[in-house]
């Protein structure tokens, strides 16, 4: 696709996949379907049998084509029935949608669609690669890896710190030596000391270069620059998918006595912002689970329902007891005071 963006950042996103409409909504094309073809989970090996092969070479000659459940139960292996059964599912809920952020929307409506989480990370990924194509803020861009990425949480030293799980679990396992460091661990050779660069203000350029790595860490705390990217990030989802303007600023803590409405960004912040609401009992360790909050303003209060017209919605961001952060960006879509919505 034509992509007129600042940076050309995360590749693996696929945006050269898709072509962006009018509306500036991602198409589904039949170059983004046989990306889903060619994974290592779908793609043949030298043991498939031919009703395998056969099928796989016919979607990737036209990726649109029907599929009858005997092409699907015809393959001997097991495993690859029900790859293939998923694969398909997920390509007809794209089709009849025909937008990436129209699937991703449709997923969780009145007949929600269940697919693997993966996949639902891969569709935020290339939305928020579409919706942050004119960036030229690298630590709002790192922010938005929190919508699509599982982040570790380390608290040492009275910070916040916001690393890539998956990344955090290789360099556990191997000390960022691939195969090799994983040799070294077996055969208990100590492993080299390995940290993650911190972005800030000063630095944060290297982020470009690396963007697909997926391997910088940022502090979270209140008044950091990752905060703050972060509420950016939450206004450009808004506004792309619904058209909503929206002023999001971090907060210490909320004192409104006129607390109407909230939104947990992740199950753990929705448990906890449930009970403060309700008036039960909600434990030390629990608040301590809470990494951030925001207030958000809605711009046309004319949207909004009735009761929280004139007042602020309150977004809060959580770990959970493991220290892992696992953001569902989809609260942010479904939990709003909009009218003909809530």
């Amino acid at each position: 696709m034509d992509d007129a963006g600042k940076h050309d950042f995360w590749k693996s996103a696929g945006i050269h996949l898709v072509e962006r409409n009018a509306d500036g909504w991602l198409q589904v094309t039949p170059d983004y379907l046989r990306a889903y073809l060619t994974r290592p989970e779908v793609h043949p090996v030298e043991e498939s049998c031919p009703a395998e092969i056969a099928l796989f070479e016919a979607l990737m000659a036209d990726p649109l084509r029907p599929v009858e459940d005997r092409e699907i139960v015809a393959i001997a292996d097991a495993d690859a029935v029900e790859t293939y059964r998923i694969v398909v599912r997920f390509r007809d809920h794209l089709a009849r949608a025909g937008t990436i952020e129209a699937a991703y929307l449709a997923l969780f409506g009145a007949e929600p669609v269940v697919l693997p989480p993966v996949f639902l990370d891969q569709m935020v990924h290339l939305i928020l690669r579409n919706a942050l194509r004119d960036t030229d803020d690298p630590m709002r861009v790192r922010a938005a890896e929190i919508f699509f990425r599982d982040q570790n949480v380390n608290l040492d030293e009275g910070r916040i710190m916001l690393a890539d799980d998956e990344i955090v679990e290789t360099f556990a396992e191997t000390g960022g030596l691939g195969a090799l460091g994983q040799l070294l661990k077996t055969a208990d050779t100590p492993m080299r000391e390995v940290s993650l660069d911190v972005l800030d203000e000063d630095n944060k350029s290297m982020y470009w270069a690396r963007a697909d790595r997926f391997d910088t860490v940022v502090d979270f705390r209140f008044t950091q620059p990752a905060v703050d990217a972060f509420a950016r990030v939450v206004e450009v989802w808004l506004d792309h998918f619904h058209r909503l303007k929206v002023r999001v600023q971090p907060v210490r803590k909320i004192t409104d006595e006129r607390w109407a409405w909230h939104i947990g960004l992740d199950a753990d912040a929705t448990a906890i912002l449930n009970g403060l609401y309700d008036g039960e009992p909600v434990g030390v360790d629990q608040l301590q689970q809470i990494l951030a909050l925001f207030v958000m303003e809605i711009m046309d209060q004319d949207r909004v329902i009735p009761a929280v017209r004139g007042k602020p919605v309150y977004l809060g961001l959580a770990m959970s007891r493991a220290n892992k952060v696992k953001m569902k960006p989809q609260n942010l879509l479904t939990n709003l005071p909009l009218v003909g919505t809530s």
